[in-house]
């Protein structure tokens, strides 16, 4: 094993895309616990993206969940789909030849070592772009609308960045439990792709009337939920859209973190409920989510849209792409 080689992309630094450079070195020994993919498709994360600019460096919870170590060279990238190459001698629920998405650490690579506890197997009647654009997003989609707040029929849902991998996502599930949705997104030219994914109305986020926007569409209401992964720019105009004991569900943090602010704000708002989630703690959803995700991809009523394809050495232009918000659905990296 120590003689074969891989190429990753790594950072000697925090700092912007010039950072990233495409390397060779060998492929680490594997551990009992472990197992060696050899990637298909690494998929592009916001999360990737802090992590080359430094921003996890002093959240601690990130650097507990993605044992995330200021040691550079850093090789970057936090998900990715492959073939199983080899497995360590304790590793039990998979094999080498299995198809797996993992959700871990280095995934910007041709070759990725894997902890056993990061590794979900990929049915075969899934194809690969599906499952790496996808499957995990779209867990995240459906612990949101399904588990955290379950969405009912005719709750008006507000969604930001809905023309993201996630967002659009968030909007179609929330569409198949009967929800109305209002769809936020940066840029006019990405209205139409919020709207294929069924939102009944297109907000522009440079607006200054969004809040007025919302309770006129809403009837003066506001809207039952909002799904945000944007944070600290959006998080008073997401108060002020919400409805009586309204539901802020925050998953993500794109502009920057929500910064400590008086828990009576929730009181003098409306008596709204607010949570900070992911989808791990609703692991257990998974096979039932698995046969719900293969049902609406078969009649339609789930469609995952693939953004740009990168190769490896072009992750920098993925990373551009991304922070520049200029593509809908979900970027992914080929080695």
């Amino acid at each position: 094993m120590m003689g074969k080689e891989m190429h990753a992309i790594r950072i000697h630094s925090y700092g912007g895309t010039d950072n990233m450079k495409l390397e060779k070195l060998p492929v680490p020994k594997l551990n009992v616990d472990e197992v060696l993919i050899k990637v298909t498709y690494a998929s592009v994360n916001f999360l990737d993206i802090q992590m080359r600019r430094g921003e996890l460096e002093n959240q601690q919870f990130y650097k507990k969940a993605t044992k995330t170590k200021s040691i550079f060279p850093m090789t970057i990238g936090s998900q990715c789909l492959g073939i199983i190459e080899s497995a360590g001698a304790k590793v039990t629920h998979v094999n080498p030849g299995d198809r797996v998405i993992y959700g871990g650490n280095e995934t910007y690579a041709t070759h990725v070592i894997g902890h056993e506890k990061g590794i979900i197997p990929v049915a075969d009647d899934i194809p690969d772009e599906q499952a790496a654009a996808g499957l995990t997003q779209g867990f995240l989609a459906y612990a949101f609308t399904h588990k955290v707040y379950p969405v009912q029929q005719g709750d008006w849902c507000l969604i930001q960045a809905a023309a993201g991998g996630l967002g659009s996502l968030i909007c179609q599930m929330a569409k198949n439990r009967g929800g109305k949705v209002i769809g936020v997104t940066s840029k006019y030219k990405k209205a139409k792709s919020v709207l294929e994914s069924g939102a009944d109305e297109v907000l522009i986020s440079t607006d200054k009337n969004i809040v007025e926007r919302v309770y006129d569409i809403t009837g003066g209401s506001g809207v039952q939920v909002v799904y945000d992964g944007v944070g600290k720019d959006t998080f008073e105009t997401n108060l002020d859209s919400l409805d009586l004991a309204g539901y802020l569900v925050i998953y993500g943090q794109s502009s920057g973190y929500i910064p400590p602010f008086d828990l009576m704000k929730l009181q003098e708002k409306g008596s709204l409920f607010l949570t900070r989630t992911n989808g791990l703690p609703y692991m257990k959803y998974w096979p039932e989510y698995v046969e719900n995700f293969r049902k609406w991809i078969a009649n339609g009523r789930l469609s995952i849209k693939i953004g740009p394809i990168y190769s490896l050495d072009d992750a920098c232009k993925a990373h551009d792409a991304m922070e520049n918000r200029d593509t809908t659905g979900r970027i992914l990296l080929k080695p």
